[in-house]
């Protein structure tokens, strides 16, 4: 049995999903280990992980759109310290999630068809977020 780890970094342009799924699979083809389990961590409070339909983009627009609604920016939150987008944020990211376990077959990750792994950005601004990745197996 092997071990491996990484931690991954990621720009994100903003509030939106970013498609880390190919990263992921490259950092994973260098290990060389083909059957196991990978363990991703998003290393943010304010930043989560999904793993979620990768081919009609109107499925992250309309996930952004019920997060929104879920948990709206607005004056009514004590924890505003980064401005409106703070705790809202913080929410979003308890509601999706900040780690993921995804089987590894036949050196791949076993996902399905339509699944792809995201980066969940939920502030309006910019960010560099940071993944770390554990994989152990043979």
């Amino acid at each position: 049995m092997r071990q491996e780890s990484v931690v991954l970094s990621f720009e994100t342009p903003g509030r939106g999903f970013t498609e880390i799924t190919q990263a992921v699979a490259d950092w994973l083809d260098q290990t060389g280990i083909t059957q196991g389990l990978l363990t991703l961590l998003c290393r943010h409070t304010s930043a989560s992980l999904l793993i979620q339909e990768n081919a009609a983009p109107a499925v992250r627009t309309d996930l952004a759109a019920w997060l929104d609604c879920l948990a709206p920016e607005g004056r009514h939150y004590r924890h505003d310290d980064e401005g409106p987008d703070d705790m809202p944020a913080h929410l979003k990211a308890t509601l999706t999630g900040v780690n993921l376990q995804i089987p590894v077959i036949g050196g791949r990750m076993a996902l399905g068809s339509w699944q792809g792994i995201y980066l969940a950005e939920h502030r309006a601004m910019p960010h560099h977020r940071q993944i770390a990745a554990h994989l152990i197996g043979e």
